[in-house]
């Protein structure tokens, strides 16, 4: 009930009675259900959950605080009835979260004024409750144990591919639902690749390999990175690794409440620049995770957006050396008023294999 009421306050700035809500992440954060089909619309005083007949039961068990109406035909004719005896007038919708046919749809069936209002929910799921934190921080243990695992899984002759399997038959065996994304593990020359998802590439001694994973559990997730060597590196690959070290290190030490995206971004881009690397640094510091794996704040150098005690965000600079290869370090930290909480605990020393 408390979201309901914290998002009705968002009502009149939004210049709307009711709103609308058709993305999966926000049905889900706002309702707590973990079914596949069905729309909220609440208005001033009343909050409904429309599904069909598949879902009805789970809804009325998941959806505290809601009426469960089922529908038995289109969802916008349901949305429009509902909406018209609720007396809504206009009402918000997530342009970003709706098809263009679906909007034609409801534009066509609804007797109210459509009003964009995207983002609405997604600023109140910046900030973390306590027991989001703490569900995140068994994703995080998740990662980190599995972390510890693959360290005996890599050598030479396995494949990327190999190592990715690993790391997500373990997640699951110690609780994860799944991997928060397509898991990247990235080797030698590959490991340039900021997003270089695991290949059949067959990992080789004198090879960097990036792991980039999280646990899926129950419904949030964690995300880590970390690079290691099998068998000895280049002095090279060795210099990057410890100036992309020390920026992370600058980073997770640096970010505070009160300060930009932006500011928190040049904690780790700027010591990175300092080192001549600037050029092979092309994405930003970080973002923040919760359901999704990259939601607000952004940590960017266009990101004005002010951090905030119980935002979650990752901490992740890199360097990327086409032909040669890359590193990256990353963890997750909760923004506090004193201390921030550190979420992943891996070392981030050097691992040679």
């Amino acid at each position: 009930m408390e979201k309901i009421q914290k998002l009705r306050t968002r009502f009149t700035e939004s210049g709307i009675d009711g709103m609308l809500i058709t993305s999966n992440y926000n049905r889900r954060y706002m309702t707590g259900f973990t079914g596949s089909s069905g729309v909220v619309l609440i208005s001033a005083d009343k909050a409904l959950f429309i599904t069909d007949f598949r879902y009805t039961e789970q809804a009325a068990k998941q959806c505290e605080g809601y009426e469960i109406v089922k529908h038995t035909g289109a969802i916008p004719e349901e949305v429009a009835k509902q909406a018209e005896q609720l007396g809504i007038k206009k009402l918000g919708f997530e342009e970003n979260h709706v098809t263009f046919s679906s909007y034609k749809a409801y534009e066509k069936a609804v007797n109210a004024e459509l009003v964009p209002v995207s983002d609405t929910i997604e600023k109140l799921r910046l900030i973390k409750d306590e027991s989001e934190i703490k569900i995140i921080k068994v994703a995080a243990d998740i990662a980190d144990a599995a972390f510890k695992h693959i360290l005996d899984v890599i050598r030479p002759g396995i494949t990327e591919l190999e190592v990715s399997n690993e790391l997500e038959f373990f997640m699951r065996k110690a609780g994860a639902d799944s991997s928060s994304f397509d898991i990247i593990v990235a080797s030698g020359y590959r490991s340039a690749l900021p997003h270089g998802v695991a290949s059949d590439k067959v990992i080789e001694k004198g090879d960097f390999v990036t792991l980039d994973f999280g646990a899926y559990y129950k419904g949030y997730v964690s995300d880590i990175t970390r690079t290691v060597a099998v068998g000895e590196p280049e002095d090279k690959l060795k210099e990057i690794y410890t100036i992309v070290q020390e920026a992370q290190e600058r980073g997770m030490e640096g970010i505070k409440p009160g300060m930009s995206g932006k500011e928190a971004d040049a904690l780790t881009r700027d010591y990175i620049a300092g080192k001549g690397y600037g050029e092979y640094f092309g994405h930003s510091t970080g973002h923040g995770i919760g359901l999704e794996v990259h939601e607000g704040p952004a940590l960017s150098f266009k990101s004005d957006v002010i951090l905030e005690p119980g935002m979650i965000v990752t901490v992740e600079p890199g360097i990327y050396i086409p032909g040669l290869g890359g590193v990256r370090i990353e963890d997750d930290t909760v923004i506090t008023n004193d201390h921030n909480e550190t979420l992943t605990h891996s070392t981030k020393e050097l691992i040679i294999l």
